[in-house]
């Protein structure tokens, strides 16, 4: 075999940090693309579209987003066996597998459209909207589903690259496609269309792209053949033993992280909608840039499991906790403590209105911080057996989430879905899944604490205090409440670095950033 073909099925160990630096780095930009897109498109689309119809697209594509659970698990058991079987070189397996998801995904895709038009033509039975925007609503929606039941079979094709671990394939593609869905909505709203045109011309950007996974799929993997004739049933049997508790993690998301809008939606309405929406907006932007991490050692924790590296299943957790804490931490201190300039600053003349998102931000704000730095003890237990008991947790605190936020609206409104959200989040991480995680890798949870939580939090503390002292000297604009808070993420930073870890782990970040700096990634991995 080539040493092309070779290092294209399984890049060395030395190569490993390469591979996952140019992953995490390449997927940090696709996520500061949308964020920076959403950031700016938002206010742009609020004052285009006006409250009622941003509200209803906003509640429209939280509909959406459940529909993901149709996928049964598959979706995350497929990147699990792509890698073991990537692992094993077994190319007909790896075929076997895709082609056999490939055409149950198709099957959901039709089902998944079904359902949504069903909900089109019930809009005004769901939530609390008038007949003209059930009009509008039922029309966007069945377009809308198009997106989704192409969704369906073509994550196949993102499966086969994650799988072989070129997330960066991926990536480069999510941010061509950020910035031309950002292009054509700017198109369309600047030209007079309306809501209805707006997602139309959207969702065809976002089919264009499929094309291009899929094309991609075949360059990382050129042995890649998906076929009727290769589908299996032993091979649906074998993967679903996994994907049923992937599929409940699934659910346990939806319910804890992206419920909420529907929770309001029914109980308040569109326009309390549009109020949560810039909070969700910089919440969700937030989670996803400081989890990436997580999500690219999945494959990095499964080898190490099947290989029984338990040393190393350690590093993973004690390391990965460490540095998701450094990445969320000081942006949680910045968002609880500039939460109301920001929303000044950046909504500017629709500001009054949008007041009520300045506690939901800081509440979130806590929630994700405790959720990212949990992060690398669920993909930890996820990817080394037990993924079983993750499913339940979740799906309990995910019930929990559910019951709390009806409870607390009526009482407290906006704050108490937020709060209905934090709770159990809290609860499970802290007093379950942590604790669990430790016990899988064999360390105390006081000695992981120590080394891994610690360091990383208590710096936190003192750029609290600074931002609490300055935090109204700004000039108001949203470049100065940036800068104040890039200003905290620095101090942060430096008291991590120069105090909070010692001599061996400052070392030891040196000797890898420079290692990093030393390679050349494109020209040793194929």
């Amino acid at each position: 075999m080539s040493e092309h073909a070779d290092a294209a099925w399984a890049p060395g160990r030395e190569r490993q940090l390469v591979t996952v630096a140019r992953n995490v780095t390449t997927r940090y930009l696709a996520i500061a693309a949308e964020t920076a897109v959403g950031l700016v498109m938002l206010p742009f689309n609020l004052r285009h579209l006006g409250t009622a119809d941003y509200g209803l697209w906003v509640l429209l594509g939280s509909i959406t987003i459940h529909f993901s659970v149709l996928d049964l698990g598959y979706a995350g058991a497929l990147v699990k066996f792509m890698a073991q079987y990537r692992a094993h070189r077994d190319a007909r397996a790896l075929n076997e597998i895709a082609s056999t998801l490939f055409f149950v995904f198709a099957a959901i895709g039709l089902i998944a459209y079904a359902i949504a038009a069903g909900v089109a033509f019930n809009l005004d039975h769901l939530f609390r909207i008038t007949e003209a925007q059930a009009q509008v609503g039922r029309w966007v929606l069945l377009i809308i589903a198009i997106h989704i039941t192409m969704n369906f079979p073509f994550s196949v094709y993102g499966g086969v690259i994650s799988g072989f671990q070129r997330y960066d394939q991926n990536n480069l593609v999510a941010i061509a496609t950020s910035i031309a869905v950002a292009a054509v909505n700017a198109a369309v709203l600047m030209a007079g269309y309306g809501l209805i045109a707006l997602v139309a011309a959207t969702t065809c950007v976002r089919v264009i792209a499929y094309l291009v996974y899929r094309r991609n799929a075949y360059r990382v993997f050129p042995e890649l053949h998906i076929s009727l004739a290769l589908f299996r049933r032993s091979r649906l049997r074998e993967v679903t033993g996994f994907s049923i508790y992937s599929s409940i993690i699934d659910w346990a998301n939806k319910l804890n992280y992206q419920l909420d809008e529907l929770v309001i939606g029914a109980f308040i309405g569109s326009g309390a909608v549009a109020v949560w929406a810039p909070a969700e907006r910089i919440i969700s932007g937030t989670q996803r840039l400081t989890n990436q991490l997580n999500g690219v050692l999945f494959p990095a924790i499964v080898d190490s499991d099947t290989s029984n590296q338990q040393h190393r299943l350690q590093e993973i957790l004690l390391q990965g906790t460490r540095l998701s804490l450094v990445m969320v931490v000081p942006i949680t201190a910045a968002l609880v403590l500039l939460a109301d300039p920001l929303i000044h600053a950046w909504l500017r003349d629709r500001a009054p209105a949008m007041a009520g998102a300045v506690p939901i931000i800081q509440i979130l704000a806590i929630a994700v911080a405790i959720r990212v730095g949990n992060a690398t003890g669920t993909t930890l237990l996820k990817g080394a057996g037990q993924h079983r008991m993750l499913a339940f947790v979740n799906l309990g605190t995910g019930l929990v989430n559910l019951a709390l936020s009806v409870a607390l609206i009526k009482p407290f409104g906006l704050p108490g879905v937020a709060y209905g959200t934090l709770i159990p989040i809290a609860l499970s991480s802290v007093f379950i899944l942590y604790p669990a995680a430790c016990r899988r890798v064999g360390l105390s949870v006081g000695y992981a604490f120590t080394n891994s939580v610690l360091p990383a939090v208590w710096p936190a503390a003192v750029v609290g205090l600074v931002l609490l002292m300055t935090r109204n000297i700004s000039t108001g604009t949203l470049l100065a409440v940036v800068l104040q808070a890039v200003a905290g993420g620095v101090l942060y930073l430096a008291l991590f670095f120069a105090i909070a870890i010692g001599r061996r782990d400052r070392a030891l970040y040196a000797a890898k950033a420079l290692e990093l700096v030393g390679r050349r990634p494109l020209a040793t991995t194929a």
